[in-house]
């Protein structure tokens, strides 16, 4: 079940152009942070983010903040409330609670906005999905599950799952039907759950390392019933750590873009040790953005892949913060012809950069 890829020509570059929001002093719900937006685009043209809000003791919210533009090139935001709180039993633990790192994606076929978000409840990190008509109001429709697969020899419910995130159009599904295709990464140690239970992989997996896979949802289902797309198909690796800048793991970042080249994905990849004490973990990574190429009719083909990252943490807000040395893209929005990349910089800002095609690419 690998895809080893054989180009790392993907002509697409980012090109920072600088903070788009930080923590309001004196706002408790921000106090250690903004960061990881998801946006959207409202019917009358306006771009909202939708960011991660996180409060004293890592408490996270999903706030709305209305994009402000300057020449077209986003410059801040204007904050207009919180749209997502953890208040549902299975958003919080003993010692915990969150909803947190939302992505969104606009679903013309299903006629709505889809949020998938980290519930981060009595067993820690799962994916949850909510929809909504107006950016505004949020349906919960709960944690999404896996159906089960024979070929996996294994239950992926029973994994820690992050970084989830819908594609905007419908595609093929391996089975030939037309579905909806949605970004998942599985944590593969239930040693985090029940201790003592270790490092467990799905059937034909040979990297323990945390990698991006692919699910789907037949359309059908989903039109016939919007809950049907918490349960998720044909489950299968799309892709593993290969380059240096991904040697630890790597995540999806933003819903893929439609580009010439097929699906552009945009993802980041993790250097360094991780310790047992988190503490400690967040002197020793190193967050960067890349991007993977795949395929317009099958999206489970890699395509082409960077070797090198498209963005790494240079700046000071990148380099400084709650988390230092993080560069953790996911948001894409098409502003006045050009598109900008939202992204978390050190878990404590949020940054944007232009993201460009090169020129001559055929």
């Amino acid at each position: 079940m690998s895809n080893l890829t054989t180009s790392t020509t993907v002509p697409y570059t980012l090109t920072r152009v600088g903070v788009v929001m930080r923590p309001e002093p004196g706002n408790l719900q921000e106090a250690e942070g903004v960061l990881n937006p998801a946006s959207g685009r409202a019917p009358d043209g306006t771009v909202y983010l939708l960011p991660r809000l996180v409060a004293e003791g890592n408490v996270s919210r999903v706030g709305l903040a209305r994009v402000e533009l300057d020449g077209g090139v986003p410059v801040g935001v204007v904050r207009e409330g919180v749209v997502l709180e953890p208040d549902r039993g299975w958003e919080r633990g003993a010692e915990n609670a969150g909803v947190e790192d939302p992505r969104v994606t606009r679903i013309d076929a299903l006629g709505c906005w889809v949020m998938t978000y980290v519930a981060y409840g009595p067993l820690g990190p799962r994916t949850a999905i909510a929809v909504s008509n107006d950016l505004r109001e949020w349906r919960r429709l709960g944690p999404a599950l896996f159906a089960f697969d024979d070929a996996l020899d294994m239950d992926l419910n029973l994994f820690h799952n992050k970084d989830t995130t819908f594609f905007p159009e419908p595609v093929t599904a391996p089975d030939g039907t037309l579905s909806l295709a949605v970004l998942h990464r599985p944590m593969w140690d239930l040693g985090e759950i029940k201790p003592g239970q270790g490092v467990r992989v799905p059937a034909g997996i040979d990297d323990t390392r945390q990698s991006i896979w692919i699910a789907y949802i037949p359309l059908e289902a989903a039109l016939a019933d919007i809950n049907a797309i918490t349960l998720w198909h044909q489950s299968r690796l799309l892709a593993a750590p290969e380059f240096p800048f991904e040697a630890l793991k790597i995540g999806g970042g933003p819903p893929p873009l439609r580009v010439p080249e097929g699906w552009l994905l945009l993802h980041h990849g993790v250097t360094g040790t991780i310790d047992d004490n988190p503490f400690a973990q967040q002197q020793k990574v190193n967050y960067a953005a890349g991007a993977i190429l795949l395929d317009a009719d099958d999206p489970s083909i890699v395509l082409a892949r960077t070797a090198e990252p498209l963005l790494a943490p240079e700046t000071e807000e990148e380099r400084s913060g709650i988390v230092p040395n993080v560069v953790f893209p996911t948001a894409i929005e098409a502003i006045e012809g050009e598109h900008y990349v939202f992204y978390g910089m050190a878990d404590s800002q949020i940054g944007v950069a232009r993201l460009d095609r090169v020129e001559g690419a055929s």
